[in-house]
């Protein structure tokens, strides 16, 4: 998850403390030092009201951290020339409003040159990748695909120092809480010293705009949770150019969250014409048989227990069989498009081909306000879709599916430029 405006200069008094440190240094207490209260005053090149706000917010944010547990020490290392930084709110701002098409997602995430990196790491590191699937459990070509999509194979870890971007969201305040959480977090690791210790190293304590970090793209709370020390050095490092401690995580990550070793994330499926759409929900494999499903190759289903049917271009795109490991995929990144994705190129690294489907590529996607637009109208037909927030959830798709019946459209629950136009 990814210049920067010249901001606020953070730096406490250290030459007062005893070796054993105080329990409340005086500057501390008061914040900024001189210099950079005068700069918070001044204006810089950034607006006046959000520099003074910022300073006074990380101020009011130094009690909150020392009652979690991070040290004055810590505190003064790691807030020390703290800036915010607008690009990272611009970003995040555009999240909402940036839509692409599954098929070019799938595109670029599972490209001819995204597959052949991604077999060349698998030779560069078998010996390595051995030992974790050994360990965790999780195959080598699904870590393989999370790194590759993620990070390019550890080739585009991310620049923006992750206690920075924290800061500036948490400051922010759209989702404060959620990122001053991943701040406290941020700095225990710094206070753990797997990111070392002093300035160098806390200066390779970098990530995406969003605070996500290392070969495979940490949070903060996950790296808590889920990050290991595979090399045995000490550090669970996941920054470095090694990746051994990064990989490991993530099937680590994945072993908790449910992974089932020798089973697919999914499968993709033919369905029989005049299909009920309304049957997508979990049921054995050998009802989804009966119903008439077939591999895309029309070959019986391979039955690995449960599984839902997933159309994530509706009727007209590729349909998925998908089981117990896409909800595993799933806890690392929540989109569809993502766990798609993942599960496609690692199919592609041990082998697979592509998928077989066509995909309706002369569509567009709804933007994000025309998916409000489409709530706001369902609702005012009648249908529910639970609220008009643009985001598409089973509510929204049962609305979708009724007013497609009434209409005599496919029912399928996608939310489509035709189904927006039949709305108006």
């Amino acid at each position: 998850m990814r210049g920067t405006r010249r901001g606020v200069g953070l730096c406490f008094w250290l030459a007062i403390w005893g070796a054993g440190g105080l329990a409340s240094p005086p500057a501390l207490a008061q914040g900024l030092v001189p210099e950079a209260a005068a700069e918070a005053a001044s204006g810089g090149t950034m607006a006046e009201g959000v520099q003074a706000g910022f300073a006074d917010w990380v101020q009011g944010f130094v009690p909150r951290a020392r009652a979690a547990g991070i040290s004055d020490a810590t505190l003064a290392q790691a807030l020390r020339g703290l800036r915010y930084n607008a690009d990272v709110i611009d970003k995040d701002r555009n999240q909402s409003e940036f839509v692409r098409p599954i098929w070019e997602y799938l595109d670029r995430a599972v490209s001819d040159t995204r597959i052949g990196n991604g077999q060349d790491a698998l030779r560069l590191h078998g010996r390595l990748l051995d030992r974790i699937e050994a360990r965790y459990g999780v195959e080598r070509e699904v870590v393989v695909a999370v790194w590759g999509l993620e990070s390019s194979y550890g080739q585009n870890r991310g620049d923006i120092p992750v206690i920075e971007a924290l800061a500036t969201l948490a400051y922010d305040g759209r989702r404060g809480p959620f990122f001053e959480a991943q701040l406290i977090d941020a700095l225990r690791i710094v206070q753990s010293g797997d990111v070392g210790a002093g300035d160098v190293r806390l200066g390779a304590f970098r990530g995406s705009w969003a605070g996500a970090m290392g070969h495979t793209q940490f949070i903060p709370s996950s790296y808590q949770a889920f990050a290991v020390d595979f090399d045995g050095d000490g550090r669970r490092d996941i920054w470095s150019d090694d990746p051994a401690d990064a990989l490991a995580s993530t099937a680590a990550y994945l072993a908790r969250s449910g992974w089932q070793t020798g089973r697919p994330w999914g499968v993709e499926v033919a369905l029989p014409a005049g299909f009920d759409y309304g049957l997508t929900g979990e049921r054995p494999v050998a009802e989804w048989q009966a119903l008439g499903v077939r591999t895309a190759q029309g070959q019986a289903l391979p039955d690995h227990g449960v599984g839902s049917i997933l159309l994530p271009a509706g009727a007209r795109g590729a349909a998925f069989l998908i089981f117990g490991n896409f909800r595993a995929i799933e806890r690392y990144n929540a989109a569809d498009a993502y766990v798609i994705a993942i599960g496609h190129l690692a199919d592609r690294l041990r082998g697979g081909g592509p998928i077989r489907a066509a995909w309706p590529r002369e569509d567009r996607v709804l933007s994000f306000a025309e998916r409000q637009e489409m709530q706001e109208r369902l609702g005012r037909a009648g249908y529910d879709t639970g609220g008009v927030d643009g985001k598409i959830g089973p509510k929204t798709v049962a609305a979708v599916r009724a007013f497609q019946r009434s209409v005599g459209m496919v029912a399928d629950g996608y939310p489509s430029l035709e189904l927006l136009g039949r709305l108006r």
